[in-house]
């Protein structure tokens, strides 16, 4: 070891220059991370292959501009030297380098890092006037002649470099190293690798265009990071993140705990207006000054597109408001822009053409993309990345990634949808698939004998089952109930798909179940967590089959279900019946006969005491499932309300229908079941490691989230007590019209939309009074009853099983995860979550849109439907429409100063006038008089869409009748006797059985995978829509006039 000293020039504190001298050892052995290693070099971790052509080592520039190039899994064998990756650290700041951490962290890309500056051979001193840039240069052509020799010539070394300076310094020093540009590079090495090329020369545009911007200040400089973090300390600034309106231009900087003196910032710092904006884009980590009081402002009122699915806290008066003054962390990502048809004004140079596009996002500003292929783009959805964003410019400056294809295409629509939520799906790697079991006709898989005999064998001593929806290929979860001593204890099982199996930890399955870290539900498709041999088959626990299990098991006591004892234990399971939730529910009403395909070829008797098995067992089942809803309500366990609505689409994937979700008490039955495992397993987990278990939990909302809920129950003549989760569902409870029964659900959702976002957590790093889940109100939970589609369950798999093995005195099989790892890994799987909520949201809202938008709404007799008001704005109204499930806004006042009229007849028209708000209601007045509207008041609307080219269809919601429709038009949900109920789920079961049957055979007949199979390598469910579409038409039939009409036609 040598030791030597090191020179660095850093900033201090009030920004100027301080001169730092710190010892710096050189080794002689440092790991060089090649499988081709012939000097014993301590190489842990990824190894470089020996079977490539050449070893890649890219300089400064080329690591800090041209990263995303380097991300292609085609570019093997990188060498990232020290000097590079400090380069990044310093000018690109910290998002930027733990990308570059992340890649080289992760074993799909052939990458690696070799420390040349801790090298005694690669190590080059700074020579005195030598300029950084030609410095670096150097340590990164040392450190690649150094590969080379260290190797013996056994791998030929690329140094690829941005600076023709350095590819006429070094190209001919070395007859196994070459010094070529990036561009000669991918042309001559990758000429098959169009998409590096064509990023290529869109980041290079990009560059140039940065190097021209003007001087002229268009927006006040960032405070200095040391500046910030002093004011920041001192209560100057405030700390927090922008998160900009999608319907105005202001943003609320929401903070972190941090406040004033002279203010509450619980809702956040109001900053109105772009310039005060200052180039802070929506996410990102600012620092705030508050503004004089005298120039606070209030949050807008008006009605906006769209504004229905935003939570409400707004109150009277005004709210603090300040100015953003410098920025701690970018939020930038991958954006979806739309190319405009080419104007005039659009500038133009020799080589590009600079273009203002459209984001689809509406809170991120105008993007400025030098392309040389605007007249082909126009018109077409592009992903662009975020380069700067300069003072001196009113637009960042940005580069194009790749093309999605025509705005308003479906196939276009649902890539931006995953795109802007930062969802990456590409097919499973060769690599992935083959660490998968077999499982094949010619070599079909088999239960592993050391496996039966380390697992409790259930397959023929318990009745297990599994209800899920039609055509569920992800079967995670089966049940059992039984009777033991002599009928008086019950035993309880829930039995979960043994992943873990499977999927060893580290592997990179592994790792790219936890980059998913869910599966992903779209209203016409899925993208699996897991590849389909896991996810639809031998994970899946279909019936008939052996699978692995992961058991919970309950003694209850027959009589009061109190618990006796539980075991928790991996097991072996074959399930009996594979139920879907209409034959369920159809067993419990006991209104037969229901088809069970299990029971076809047996003989009637057999069948009717098979029947009467399964029935019992759901009977039981559903008891057990109310006892512990009832527990769980005596705590304060909330029932909210949500929106789920399905589209039914054909063949084609052309929508013909909207259908909301229907409850079933067996839905419950089953919910009820998971819960408490769930409950149990995290009690489990986390008395076994009391800092390092996964749990989930659930904070209590902010009171000012529930303004809307309180004053709109309030009006009603109802009071929501929202100090606890107890008060508000007894308050909910009570809040029950007789006369209309969508108040209660209304006010339910409101109080849905209060609550805060439930969050998995290390719980190291929580106290425990924190792990309370508010909304089921449990001291504990977790998910332990989805792994398939879930990465947390799995992981909560592997800390069952060593807690298990903690019980029986056997050692970890691998140390658990750190906290600080376990933490990282549950914020990653929140943020995942989000997105795939928000995912799922937009593709509903897609489908709406496509239903809607196919169809005139001044013919179609369908898009007239009644509404109900749940909010009240100062120009228009927000209304919900039960039948499709739309919450969208309805404007009473148009851009020409037109109101909404209503004549006496409830008809409404546009008409010259004025509207004045009230507490709950709003007034309309015009020359035929006045109308008012008021919080939930049934009326009628139109539905039509309103479409652009840049963003995303929305819904438009037109009042036309303050009055709801006539019955025999609104077509409601009569009454109806248990004689039509049962006629009811007789009809449904048989449709689902005959859809069912049709589904096998059209598959049967199906020659070859459909696209999306061969294209994303997922696999795909039956569809579902079909069956909710006859629920919805079959609840329509006046069962009595077809009652009459029956007994006419016999």
């Amino acid at each position: 070891m040598i030791k030597t000293e090191r020179i660095l020039h850093l900033k201090s504190s009030r920004g100027g220059k301080v001169r730092v001298v710190r010892e710096h050892y050189l080794r002689e052995r440092v790991p060089c991370c090649s499988s081709l290693c012939r000097h014993g070099c301590d190489n842990e971790g990824k190894v470089l292959p020996g079977d490539l052509t050449h070893y890649v080592v890219p300089d400064v520039g080329v690591v800090v501009d041209y990263l995303e190039i380097l991300e292609f899994t085609e570019l093997q064998g990188i060498v990232f030297t020290q000097t590079a990756c400090q380069a990044v650290q310093h000018s690109k700041g910290r998002r930027q380098y733990n990308r570059l951490r992340s890649l080289l962290k992760d074993p799909r890309h052939d990458c690696v890092l070799f420390t040349n500056e801790f090298q005694e051979q690669a190590y080059c001193p700074r020579e005195k006037g030598e300029s950084q840039e030609e410095w670096q240069a150097r340590c990164v052509y040392s450190a690649a002649v150094w590969y080379y020799n260290h190797l013996a010539g056994a791998m030929n070394v690329v140094m690829i470099t941005e600076k023709q300076d350095t590819v006429a310094q070094y190209s001919c020093l070395n007859s196994g190293v070459f010094v070529i540009t990036l561009q000669d590079y991918l042309r001559d090495f990758w000429p098959a690798l169009q998409a590096a090329r064509e990023l290529h020369v869109s980041i290079c545009q990009a560059l140039q265009e940065k190097e021209s911007e003007s001087s002229q200040k268009e927006f006040a400089e960032h405070l200095p990071a040391e500046v910030l973090e002093a004011g920041i300390k001192s209560g100057r600034y405030v700390k927090g993140t922008v998160q900009v309106s999608k319907h105005c231009n202001e943003a609320v900087v929401m903070t972190d705990g941090s406040s004033s003196k002279d203010s509450d910032l619980t809702s956040g710092v109001l900053v109105c207006g772009g310039k005060h904006r200052n180039r802070a884009t929506h996410g990102d980590v600012v620092a705030v000054e508050l503004l004089p009081k005298s120039e606070w402002r209030g949050k807008a009122t008006a009605l906006s597109e769209g504004q229905a699915e935003e939570r409400s806290s707004e109150g009277s008066g005004t709210t603090p408001t300040g100015r953003v003054v410098g920025v701690l962390q970018r939020n930038w990502r991958d954006y979806v822009v739309t190319f405009p048809a080419r104007d005039a004004s659009q500038s133009q140079g020799r080589n590009s053409q600079r273009i203002l596009a459209v984001p689809w996002d509406r809170r991120i500003p105008k993007i400025r993309i030098s392309t040389q292929q605007a007249d082909v783009l126009q018109e077409h959805r592009v992903v662009v990345r975020i380069d700067s964003w300069e003072s001196t410019s009113l637009y960042p400056n940005g580069h194009s990634v790749r093309v999605l294809g025509r705005a308003g295409e479906l196939e276009t629509e649902i890539q931006t949808i995953l795109i802007e939520n930062s969802i990456h799906v590409a097919p499973f790697s060769d690599a992935q698939l083959r660490e998968m079991p077999v499982n094949s006709p010619e070599r079909p898989w088999k239960v592993d004998p050391a496996q039966v005999a380390s697992r409790r064998d259930l397959r023929d001593t318990h009745l297990v089952f599994s209800i899920d929806p039609l055509g569920c290929e992800d079967v995670d979860d089966t049940l059992s109930v039984r009777s033991l001593a002599g009928g008086t204890l019950l035993e309880l099982g829930v039995h979960i798909a043994d992943v873990s199996h499977f999927v060893a930890e580290g592997s990179l399955t592994d790792l790219e179940a936890r980059s998913r870290a869910t599966t992903y539900y779209l209203a016409d498709r899925r993208y699996d967590m897991l590849p389909a041999v896991l996810s639809a088959d031998l994970c899946s626990l279909l019936g008939g089959v052996d699978r692995y299990a992961a058991s919970v098991m309950w003694q209850l006591d027959a009589g009061s279900l109190a618990v006796r004892d539980v075991w928790f234990g991996r097991t072996l399971i074959r399930s009996s019946y594979q139920l879907h939730y209409q034959q369920a529910q159809a067993l419990l009403l006991g209104e037969g006969p229901v088809h069970v395909a299990e029971l076809a070829e047996l003989q009637p008797e057999a069948q009717d005491a098979k029947l009467a098995e399964l029935t019992q067992a759901l009977e039981t089942l559903t008891r057990i499932a109310r006892h512990l809803r009832a527990q769980r309500d005596r705590g304060g366990a909330l029932e909210l309300e949500g929106v789920e609505v399905r589209a039914q689409l054909d063949q084609e994937k052309n929508i013909t229908a909207l259908v909301p979700r229907q409850p079933l008490e067996v839905h419950e039955t089953v919910a009820e079941c998971m819960i408490y495992a769930n409950h149990w397993v995290a009690r489990k987990i986390q008395e076994a490691f009391p800092h390092q278990a996964l749990l989930r939990r659930h904070p209590p909302p902010r009171q000012e989230f529930f303004s809307q809920l309180v004053d709109s129950a309030e009006i009603r003549g109802f009071r929501m007590d929202t100090r606890s989760n107890k008060a508000l569902a007894e308050s909910l409870d009570q809040a029950e019209d007789p006369e209309d029964p969508l108040v209660n659900r209304l006010l339910r959702m409101m109080a849905t939309s209060a609550m805060s976002q439930a969050v998995y957590f290390a719980t190291g790093l929580q106290s425990q009074d924190q792990f309370y889940h508010y909304g089921l109100a449990l001291d504990r939970y977790t998910h332990f009853t989805s792994p398939i589609r879930r990465y947390a369950d799995i992981i909560v798999h592997r800390l069952l099983s060593a807690a298990i093995e903690a019980d029986k005195g056997a050692g970890h099989s691998r140390p658990l995860a750190s906290i600080k790892e376990l933490e990282d890994t549950a914020h990653h799987i929140n943020q995942k979550n989000r997105a795939a909520q928000e995912a799922q949201k937009l593709s509903t809202q897609l489908f709406q849109c496509l239903y809607f938008r196919e169809r005139d709404p001044q013919t179609g007799p369908s898009y007239v439907a009644n509404g109900i008001i749940y909010g009240i704005k100062n120009n228009g109204l927000l209304v919900f429409v039960p039948e499709y499930g739309l919450k969208a806004p309805a404007y009473l006042k148009n851009r020409e100063g037109q109101v909404v009229a209503a004549s006496p007849d409830g008809s409404c028209d546009w008409q010259s006038g004025s509207v004045r708000q009230q507490p709950g209601s709003i007034t309309t007045s015009s020359s035929c008089g006045s109308s008012t509207f008021s919080l939930f008041d049934h009326i009628t609307v139109r539905i039509s869409v309103k479409s652009t080219p840049f963003h995303a269809d929305a819904v438009k919601l037109e009042v036309i009748s303050n009055k709801p429709r006539p019955s025999a038009e609104a077509r409601p949900q009569p009454a109806r006797s248990a004689q039509g109920r049962s006629q009811l789920v007789q009809e449904v079961v048989r449709q689902v059985e005959e859809a069912q049957q049709q589904a096998q055979e059209k598959a049967a007949r199906r020659p070859k995978a459909s696209r999306e199979e061969r294209e994303f390598g997922q696999s795909k469910t039956p569809n579902l829509y079909s069956l909710l579409e006859e629920v919805r038409e079959l609840a329509l039939l006046d069962l009595d006039a077809m009652a009459r009409l029956c007994a006419t036609t016999a």
